[in-house]
C-alpha cells in the first residue's frame, strides 16, 4: 500500500472509529453518495461553517445571510438555465453495466483532461484509445448527457413538477429584490446562504468529495460594474491586496503551462487577469480562510477554467484547489463572475422587477417627447364607446404612445387604428433622478464536506505510533478537554472529581466546548482527546484540592503548565486564540 492510501485510510477509520462520518444506510447495504456525520463530524462542520460566516459575512457590512427552501418550482431552474445546461457526460458497460462520468473515466484511464466535450468528441477518444470498463474491460456505450438534477412532486397525487436545488444560488436570486429593499437598497450587497443541495451524480466513488447530497456555503455579491473602483476602494485593506495566491490563468493552461505563478490580490487587478476587481478580493479572502483552517498556502491554487469548462451562467471561474494525498489536487470552492446573467433571466421568465435603482447624485434635465390623446377628436370619432377607448389609451405612458406612434404611424385599439391626428404632441422638461440597472455578480461557493475531508487529511499527524489529529484551536470540535486525575470512594478522591465536574461547568459556562473524560488512565485519555483535536487538557489532581491550580497540557507540544483556577479562564482563551463570555 502507497503512502497516499495510508493516508486516505487512516482518515476514514479515524472519521468511523471516532464519530465523524460513515457512510449512510449502512444496516440495509449503504447507498453511495450519502454520509451520515457522527456527533464529532457535526460539531467539526459547523465550526467550519462558522468560520467562513466569520470571514464572508460578518466581518463587513456589505453581506447578509438568507434560508431559501430546498426543493424548488420547475420554472426556477428552467430560468436559471439548469435544466436545459446541468448535465453531465455519461457511459454505460455494455457488459456489467457499470455507469461512468466519462470525462472522470478518461482522467483515471488516461490521465487526460477532456471536460466539456461532446459526445462525439468522447466517443471518438474512447475508440481511439481503446478505453475499456476498468472493473470488466466491457465495451462503453456511446457516451450521452444526463441531467443530474433530482425530481420531485410539489403536491400530493399528480403534483407540479419541481426539483431539488443543486445549489444555493437561485434562492439568494429570486430574493434579490426582497433582501436589497430591507437593506435600505444600497450596493454593493452580498447575499449568503449555508444550505443542503442535491445532485444526482452518475457515480460518486470519492468519499466525501462527491455526494449526491451535501452541503453548500455560498454567496451572490451584486454590485455596479460602473462603481468597482469607487466601491470596493474601503474594503481592499493592505493586507488584502498583499495577500499571496498562486494562480494558474487561462492564458497559461492553453500555452501548456502547468504549474501556478504567485500573484497578490492587487496584481491580479491591475493586471486584470481576473474580470472585476471583486472576483480578486473574495479570492483572496477565500486564500486567508482557508489558511485559518490550518492548510499549507503552498498546497493551494487557483485554477482559471477555460470557456469550454465554465458553467452556462459564468464569463470568468476560478476553481480553489488543495494538494490532497489521495486524490491529488481537489476542487474545494468556486468564484465565478455571473454578470447579469441570472437577474436578466429570473426578470424574463417571473416579469418581477429585479433592478436597482441608481440614483444619481445631481438630478440630470432632460427634454421628453410624449404624446397625449385628444379627448375631443377620440370622443368625435368613438362617440359612447370613446371611455373605453380612453381607458385602453391610458394603460401606456406619454413616452410609450410617442414611440409607437413615431414606429408605426397608428396605435391600435380593439381593432381600430388611431393615427396621428388623435393625440397631441408635447415635448417637456423632465428631471431624471436615477436609473435602474441590472447589477452584475460574483459568487464564491464552497463545498462543505470537501473541505471536511481537506482539513481532516491535513491535520493527521503520528506521535510516537499515536494519532494526532492537530486541528486549528478555532475549528476543533472541543476547545478543552476537563480530567480527573483519579476516581473512588475515597474523600481525596471525591473531592478531586467533585473540583474536576466544578472546573468543567465553569468552563462551559463561560464558552468553552469542553469534554469530560473519567475513564481509563490519564495517558489514555490524553490519547483520545488529541485522536479527535482537542488542543488543550485540564487535569485535576491531588495537588489541585491543595492549592486550586490544574495542570494544563498542550496538545501539539504535550508540554504542561500549573495554572490556577482564578486565571484558568483567560489563560484557555489566550492559548486558543478565542473570545468567550
Amino acid at each position: 500500500m502507497n503512502h497516499s492510501e495510508e493516508i486516505y485510510d487512516a482518515v476514514m477509520d479515524l472519521a468511523r472509529r471516532r464519530g465523524f462520518f460513515w457512510g449512510s444506510f449502512e444496516i440495509y447495504g449503504g447507498v453511495a453518495g450519502f454520509y451520515d456525520y457522527g456527533p464529532l463530524g457535526v460539531l467539526l462542520k459547523r465550526r467550519i461553517q462558522d468560520l467562513w460566516l466569520k470571514y464572508f459575512v460578518y466581518s463587513n457590512d456589505m453581506v447578509v445571510e438568507v434560508e431559501t427552501p430546498i426543493i424548488n418550482p420547475r420554472v426556477i431552474f428552467k430560468a436559471s438555465g439548469h435544466e436545459e445546461s446541468f448535465t453531465d457526460p455519461v457511459t454505460e458497460c455494455l457488459k456489467c453495466g457499470r455507469i461512468y462520468r466519462v470525462d472522470h473515466l478518461l482522467k483515471e484511464v488516461l490521465g487526460v483532461e477532456a471536460e466539456g466535450l461532446s459526445p462525439e468528441e468522447y466517443k471518438r477518444i474512447i475508440v481511439e484509445k481503446n478505453v475499456k470498463c476498468p472493473a470488466c474491460s466491457g465495451e462503453l456505450a456511446e457516451p450521452s448527457y444526463t441531467l443530474l438534477l433530482f425530481k420531485t412532486e410539489i403536491g400530493p397525487y399528480k403534483g407540479s413538477l419541481g426539483y431539488l436545488r443543486p445549489e444555493n444560488a437561485q434562492g439568494m436570486f429570486v430574493n434579490f429584490a426582497n433582501v436589497l429593499r430591507v437593506t435600505r437598497n444600497k450596493l454593493p450587497l452580498g447575499i449568503a446562504q449555508v444550505g443542503k443541495v442535491a445532485r444526482n451524480e452518475i457515480s460518486p466513488r470519492q468519499g466525501l468529495l462527491r455526494l449526491r447530497e451535501f452541503t453548500i456555503m455560498e454567496m451572490e455579491f451584486f454590485f455596479d460594474p460602473e462603481n468597482v473602483s469607487e466601491d470596493i476602494r474601503e474594503y481592499l485593506s493592505q493586507e488584502l491586496l498583499n495577500e499571496k495566491l498562486n494562480v494558474l490563468t487561462a492564458e497559461d493552461r492553453e500555452k501548456g503551462v502547468s504549474e501556478p505563478r504567485t500573484y497578490t490580490v492587487g496584481e491580479l487587478i491591475e493586471s486584470s487577469i481576473v474580470k472585476t476587481p471583486w472576483l480578486a478580493l473574495w479570492m483572496g479572502v477565500g486564500n486567508i480562510f482557508l489558511r485559518s483552517l490550518g492548510i499549507d498556502p503552498n498546497r493551494t491554487r487557483f485554477i482559471e477554467k477555460l470557456p469550454k469548462e465554465r458553467a452556462h451562467y459564468s464569463a470568468q471561474t476560478f476553481d480553489q484547489e488543495v494538494k490532497t494525498e489521495k486524490y491529488g489536487w481537489t476542487e474545494v470552492a468556486g468564484y465565478a463572475y455571473r454578470t447579469t446573467y441570472d437577474l436578466e433571466r429570473h426578470i424574463m421568465f417571473s416579469n418581477a422587477d429585479l433592478t436597482f435603482f441608481k440614483r444619481f447624485e445631481k438630478p440630470l434635465e432632460e427634454t421628453v417627447k410624449k404624446a397625449y390623446p385628444s379627448v375631443s377628436k377620440i370622443r368625435e370619432v368613438f362617440g359612447d364607446v370613446y371611455s373605453e377607448v380612453m381607458k385602453k389609451l391610458s394603460e401606456k405612458q406619454p413616452t410609450e404612445l410617442y414611440a409607437l406612434l413615431e414606429n408605426t404611424g397608428f396605435i391600435e385599439v380593439d381593432g381600430s387604428k388611431l393615427g396621428r391626428e388623435f393625440f397631441i404632441f408635447k415635448e417637456e422638461v423632465e428631471k431624471i433622478h436615477g436609473v435602474k440597472i441590472v447589477p452584475h455578480v460574483v459568487e464564491p461557493s464552497f463545498g462543505l464536506e470537501r473541505l471536511l475531508y481537506v482539513v481532516l487529511e491535513n491535520s493527521l499527524k503520528t506521535r510516537e505510533e499515536k494519532t494526532v489529529l492537530a486541528l486549528p484551536p478555532q475549528i476543533a470540535p472541543y476547545h478543552v478537554a476537563v480530567f480527573p486525575l483519579v476516581t473512588g470512594s475515597k474523600p481525596e478522591h471525591r473531592r478531586i472529581v467533585e473540583l474536576a465536574r466544578k472546573t468543567y461547568w465553569d468552563l462551559i459556562n463561560a464558552g468553552f466546548n469542553c469534554i469530560y473524560d473519567d475513564d481509563g488512565s490519564i495517558g489514555r485519555r490524553y490519547a483520545r482527546v488529541d485522536e479527535i483535536g482537542v488542543p488543550l487538557a485540564v487535569t485535576v489532581d491531588y495537588q489541585s484540592i491543595e492549592d486550586e491550580t490544574v495542570t494544563v497540557r498542550d496538545r501539539d507540544t504535550t508540554q504542561q503548565e500549573r495554572v490556577h483556577l482564578d486565571d484558568l479562564k483567560k489563560y484557555l482563551a489566550e492559548k486558543l486564540g478565542i473570545t468567550v463570555f
